[in-house]
């Protein structure tokens, strides 16, 4: 059965995974690429690199919170936010582990510039996210993943040792229409004008 999507509005599938037992410890891969702390992120700066990040896959949700609803959570002590440097210091990814519920660490947001696609860093990065998530009181991982999301999302969580337990549609808005985003940005995904 299909389900309409309202004009002006996208859907995606929603797949929720998680990680019950902490993994064995592993030596990090090597990468030339830095993970850093980035606690006095600014929200005009943490806005810009998940713009670079997110943009192709059509992140949109921190773009629409306001300066004092951004700071409140990834200023939040219980929020960890880190950015992904090359050697020249620029920030060319990003990793937020979110551990406000009691137990558990969500990876909240986990990317890298498209430039860096297939080329192992990922890999890096979730040896990183495993080692700073499994603390002692966390019992339980997790991230969730979407269709509009790179297609190779899914496999990397899983190959990563995640398990899939939830599935949801999600529909909101284009962010390509509203002016979130650019209207140029996520080709994959068909831009379709509501009506006039």
């Amino acid at each position: 059965m299909l389900t309409p999507v309202i004009p002006g509005e996208l859907a995606a599938v929603v797949t929720s995974l998680e990680m019950r037992d902490r993994p064995k410890p592993r030596p990090l891969p090597a990468s030339p690429l830095r993970l850093l702390p980035w606690r006095d992120a600014t929200p005009d700066a943490y806005r810009t690199l998940f713009r670079r990040v997110g943009a192709p896959w059509l992140w949109f949700s921190r773009l629409m919170l306001d300066d004092a609803a951004l700071a409140a959570i990834i200023h939040d002590t219980a929020v960890d936010l880190y950015a992904v440097v090359d050697r020249a210091g620029i920030e060319i990814g990003m990793l937020e582990l979110d551990f406000r519920a009691s137990g558990e660490c969500e990876i909240a947001f986990f990317g890298l510039v498209p430039e860096l696609t297939g080329k192992g860093h990922g890999d890096w990065l979730m040896a990183h996210a495993l080692a700073l998530g499994w603390r002692s009181q966390v019992k339980r991982m997790w991230v969730h993943t979407c269709t509009l999301d790179h297609p190779g999302a899914l496999g990397f969580y899983r190959r990563h040792g995640f398990t899939p337990f939830a599935r949801a549609v999600e529909t909101f808005a284009d962010p390509r229409l509203i002016g979130v985003l650019p209207r140029e940005v996520a080709a994959q995904t068909p831009l379709i004008d509501p009506p006039s």
